[in-house]
């Protein structure tokens, strides 16, 4: 039996050598982030989302392995493993084909076979099933089953009886079962009608037929929505015929006097038994498979998201529209602390709006305010309207509309009421928006990141899959950005490898004790933070107020020694370190990769990647994408026509498209159809939330408030 590490090898397409080694630094308690940055040597650089598929698959690989135990050891309490059943539980690819072999072993409820046992009625149903050339009719046999005390009282009880004993063996027949399976895969179709006469967003499912290899996820998802609210009426063809000859190939014996007789129980035990059994784990894998995209689809979305540029160092205004409760307002200083509140009325009327544009231009000018993020929630519209006329008033401003989904979540929620005990749950909302175009990953992993909004289906998902998908990007953001541990707030620090809740609170406690960390090691006197915690989260915590240069970098620790001989090697020292070495890579291009990292005794990828940190201590990744738009002006729905070209940013990517913000209050739609000239089986593989994009105005529906856009031939 092939071992875990080959079957991981194989899928991945990994040396088993990589994998054995990403096994065992798991089974250690290495954290996935820190596998992947300190330790490439041993895995060959594999990338963080590898690395979780790897990971993902040796946990049900595991799980596979032991069920296998689990099943043969329950099959050997009966006494009835074999050697061939036992070679086939352990061949067994799935989880599905194990217990297709556990089937006719597993506790059953009581059904008509094994009440007709119990009459006593297996030995007839066997004699019948081996379909002997020589057996007499099947009537002739039945009467020697006949037993009034036990309720088989006539022949037509006693073949009843034996029929349904054969029945419930071809349903458990593992065989079978796989190769219907894998028929009804390719062959099979789900179908929707409308189970009431009333228009609905469903109504594209009224009379809906996909054959199952072309069916999409979100259409599944939609599917099953549909059907869980009543609007639709779901099933799964299959093709009867096609099937029942797959059984009769299998379990049918020419030239007896059973054969009819098994063939009809065949027939009975298929339209009983296996096909709704079968269409329930079909229906269910189908789920399995669509929520296992969308997942997919939302991770994809979310990471580009949580690294979106940060937009550094200005005091920044947050608006977080409304109409009852006004706009709330939240100044906040270039390190997002809170300066100033207010809340205003722009919705009111024009003296209030007034009223508010004033109130706007005096904390402006008293914070020397440069940009306003504004929540694209409820009222934006309208508080858009209200900025752009406070812009042409004051001047020097910008603003950008911010996806303000989960804001409100953030706001009420206990970590909110902690940080801002003394502002009401709409302020902290406006704190929360401000903060969120300043730094959207620090902001953002306060947030449940099912309340983000960049997902389909999100709600419909199994929560804990979604949590761990969800949680490992955010992980693996934060990490890929380094934190500052003198300033990162808990919520950030506990998404730090190695890092826990505790410890992270632990940390925050320690400096406002003690004031600013100073050196790297002096995380180590940290309470309850001790020298395996340390040793993962240590590469991924920033210390600017350190002296030593390298405490700014992404460089480990445990390389400290090797990046000063680099840096002899190269004719640098600490001080030139600090100001950054432009011309480091071309230094040891000169003495060779190879033979500088075997002088400083580590990997060249561990050399590659201090070398990347020595060019630009402190580095932010993020500052290497596109900058996020910032307007002055703003476009009404009536504003637009087809064949205007614009500049927008890409908010959502899911399968049938990509909503693009393209400074509207609604998002126009890109269909996959139109976002690149050639074929491409998933908008992702051309765009990713955040970028900015270029995009030609098709339609505007302003009654259904639809745009509907294109990348393709946009004009230059």
């Amino acid at each position: 039996m092939a071992t875990i590490a080959s079957i991981l090898s194989r899928e991945l397409s990994v040396p088993e050598t990589y994998i054995e080694n990403v096994i065992r630094l798991l089974d250690e308690g290495n954290t996935l982030p820190f596998i992947a940055r300190y330790r490439k040597e041993l895995h060959g650089g594999m990338d963080d989302t590898a690395l979780r598929t790897l990971e993902t698959r040796l946990q049900y690989l595991r799980n596979l392995e032991a069920r296998r135990q689990e099943v043969k050891a329950s099959i050997e309490a009966q006494g009835k493993l074999t050697g061939d059943l036992s070679a086939a539980i352990d061949a067994a690819g799935t989880l599905a084909e194990v217990e297709d072999l556990y089937r006719p072993y597993k506790q059953k409820r009581r059904t008509r076979a094994t009440v007709a046992k119990e009459k006593g009625l297996e030995p007839l149903a066997q004699l019948l099933f081996s379909q002997g050339r020589n057996l007499p009719a099947p009537e002739v046999l039945a009467k020697q089953s006949l037993d009034p005390e036990k309720g088989v009282e006539t022949v037509e009880d006693a073949l009843a009886g034996a029929s349904d004993i054969i029945a419930e063996w071809i349903s458990d027949d593992a065989d079978i079962r796989k190769t219907l399976r894998q028929l009804f895969e390719t062959k099979g179709a789900l179908t929707s009608k409308a189970a009431k006469d009333e228009d609905s967003v469903y109504r594209l499912y009224y009379d809906f037929s996909q054959p199952l290899p072309k069916l999409q996820s979100h259409q599944i998802l939609a599917l099953n929505r549909g059907e869980r609210e009543e609007f639709l009426k779901v099933s799964l063809e299959l093709p009867r015929d096609l099937a029942l000859e797959r059984i009769s190939r299998r379990v049918l014996k020419p030239g007896s006097q059973a054969t009819a007789f098994v063939r009809a129980a065949a027939e009975d035990g298929y339209d009983r038994l296996l096909e709704p059994s079968l269409e329930r784990e079909l229906r269910s894998a189908l789920t399995d498979r669509a929520n296992e995209a969308a997942i997919a689809n939302f991770a994809l979305n979310l990471k580009p998201l949580l690294m979106q540029p940060p937009v550094k160092g200005h005091v920044t205004m947050g608006l977080d529209p409304g109409y009852r409760m006004g706009c709330k307002v939240a100044v906040v200083d270039a390190t997002g602390k809170v300066l100033d509140t207010a809340v205003v009325y722009p919705t009111y009327g024009e003296k209030q709006k007034e009223e508010a544009i004033a109130k706007l231009s005096a904390l402006v000018r008293r914070h020397g305010v440069s940009h306003i993020a504004i929540g694209n929630g409820t009222a934006s519209r309208e508080t858009e309207q209200m900025a752009v006329e406070l812009i042409r008033r004051v001047g020097g401003l910008s603003y950008m509309m911010v996806n303000e989904a989960g804001a409100s979540v953030y706001s009420a929620s206990p970590l909110a009421a902690e940080e801002f005990p003394q502002f009401d749950v709409n302020l902290r909302s406006a704190v929360s928006i401000a903060r969120r175009l300043q730094d959207p990953l620090a902001e953002l992993v306060k947030i449940d990141p099912k309340a983000i909004g960049v997902g389909q289906y999100q709600h419909d998902m199994p929560p804990k899959r979604l949590d761990e998908a969800l949680g490992g990007v955010v992980e693996d953001c934060v990490n890929a950005v380094g934190v500052d541990v003198n300033t990162a707030s808990p919520s950030l620090l506990k998404k730090v490898a190695g890092l826990t809740a505790a410890t992270a609170k632990n940390i925050v406690a320690y400096r406002e004790a003690n004031g600013p960390f100073t050196t790297r090691k002096q995380i180590l006197k940290v309470p309850k933070l001790g020298p395996k915690a340390f040793e993962q989260c240590a590469g991924f915590l920033r210390v600017p107020e350190s002296a030593q240069v390298l405490d700014h970098t992404g460089v480990h620790p445990e390389s400290y020694a090797a990046a000063e001989t680099l840096l002899t090697l190269c004719g640098y020292d600490q001080k030139d370190a600090a100001q950054g070495l432009a011309e480091l890579p071309k230094r040891v291009e000169a003495l060779g990769w190879a033979e500088t990292a075997k002088r400083c005794g580590v990997g060249e990828p561990t050399l590659r990647d201090m070398v990347k940190e020595l060019v630009k201590p402190g580095r932010d990744p993020r500052d290497e994408l596109p900058a996020p738009i910032l307007r002055t002006d703003v476009l009404e729905l009536q504003d637009l026509k087809p064949g205007m070209v614009l500049f927008g940013t890409v908010r959502n990517v899911i399968d049938f498209g990509v909503f693009v913000d393209i400074g509207v209050h609604q998002d126009g739609l890109v269909h996959i159809s139109k976002v690149c000239n050639h074929f491409i089986r998933h908008p992702s593989e051309v765009v990713a939330v955040g970028d900015v994009v270029k995009v030609v105005v098709l339609d505007v529906d302003e009654k259904k408030k639809r745009i509907s856009l294109s990348m393709r031939d946009v004009p230059k």
